[in-house]
């Protein structure tokens, strides 16, 4: 058995986990994996034609080279935001370029290519870890014909069809460790606090943090707010703090009532653009509407850096043993999962029939923009 592997979109801390449980698995079964460089773009630039120009796309994985990669964050493969049915003609690798026609369009899709890659290299099964956009390609590649097995992975976790997302608890952990340091300049300053995370459509990673960090408020993706209600209910926050200072933790989806979500940037292979300075603008009109000093903090990259906790080890780690045995049970075309608190599978195309969002009514105050527990018992230990 000949296995494939690739992490694609933004990097988490629990993806060189995965990645070591499958090449340590798939050893004592005899079989042997193949680490496809940059997520989507490795068998894209790779070359059937050229494959000793092409061979630094690909990482051959064995027990010796990923002994130690599980205590570090990030992904010993790399990674990358492509798309290869929407590929542009300016991110054409050259060995592509004259075989494909674009007719005018702005985009070409290269499936044909990538499937005579995994033909030419005898792929037996291919591992695609990543988020909705990289496993919504793994789950098309199956269709046409490359039995494909799927690994949920993003800090926002909000792939559709699981309740856990490789990295998010890391997020979180980290999240609110920032924000409790972050009290500290705040508090001696007597200013306030804006704490912009990750999030784009879905405000779980900040509704988390929110409300393991104590903020006094938490602005979510899914439910617009009102500035001038919001300086409102932190002032009155920041009158009632013995140290004279308050904190609002704000997703980067998060909208202003009656404007657009804050982007920049030309839209990735995905159509998606870059998301970010919402805290900024909260600050600014904090700053005008009171007159008292503002720290602004986006916590960004700090958040997908470095190891993972306990948690982002333990779930890559069965996500990984889950599918290798899917796997020797000749079990594919399947995404690896939790629901209702057990590990299961679910069809690999299931992040491409809904969304996941936060449930507002059980878990959110939107009138003062709050975190609110309405109910816990029957839900999952890591809500929804």
């Amino acid at each position: 058995m000949h296995l494939g592997i690739l992490t694609g979109g933004g990097d988490v801390p629990g993806l060189n986990p995965a990645i070591k449980t499958v090449v340590n698995l798939a050893a004592k079964r005899g079989w042997t994996v193949t680490g496809f460089r940059r997520g989507w773009a490795g068998p894209l630039h790779y070359d059937p034609k050229d494959p000793e120009g092409s061979e630094r796309f690909l990482m051959r994985l064995t027990p010796e080279n990923v002994y130690a990669i599980d205590r570090t964050g990030g992904t010993v493969l790399h990674t990358s935001r492509t798309q290869p049915s929407k590929v542009r003609e300016k991110d054409l690798p050259p060995h592509l370029r004259g075989s494909v026609s674009f007719d005018g369009a702005d985009n070409v899709d290269c499936t044909p290519h990538i499937l005579s890659v995994f033909e030419a290299l005898k792929i037996d099964v291919m591992i695609a870890i990543g988020g909705d956009d990289t496993l919504s390609y793994a789950a098309r590649i199956h269709k046409e014909g490359v039995p494909t097995i799927c690994l949920p992975k993003t800090m926002d976790n909000d792939v559709f069809g699981t309740e856990y997302c490789i990295g998010y608890s890391t997020c979180v952990t980290r999240s609110v460790e920032l924000i409790d340091r972050l009290r500290t300049p705040v508090g001696s300053h007597e200013r306030y606090l804006v704490v912009e995370l990750f999030g784009r459509n879905c405000g779980q990673t900040a509704l988390m943090a929110g409300y393991l960090a104590s903020a006094d408020r938490t602005l979510i993706a899914e439910v617009p707010f009102n500035l001038d209600n919001l300086t409102e209910l932190l002032q009155r926050d920041r009158a009632a703090n013995p140290s004279n200072y308050a904190v609002v933790v704000v997703s980067e989806g998060a909208q202003i009532a009656g404007e657009d979500v804050f982007e920049s940037g030309d839209p990735d292979a995905y159509g998606h653009r870059k998301l970010g300075g919402i805290g900024q603008a909260v600050g600014e009109h904090l700053k005008q509407a009171t007159g008292t000093g503002v720290m602004v903090q986006a916590l960004a990259y700090l958040l997908r850096a470095g190891a993972p906790d306990a948690v982002d080890q333990l779930v890559p780690r069965n996500y990984a043993t889950m599918a290798i045995r899917c796997i020797e049970d000749g079990k594919t075309g399947l995404m690896m999962a939790v629901q209702d608190g057990h590990y299961t599978t679910a069809p690999a195309d299931i992040s491409t029939r809904g969304e996941r969002r936060v449930d507002v009514d059980s878990m959110y105050d939107a009138e003062n923009y709050l975190p609110r527990i309405a109910r816990l018992n029957g839900m999952p230990m890591f809500l929804r």
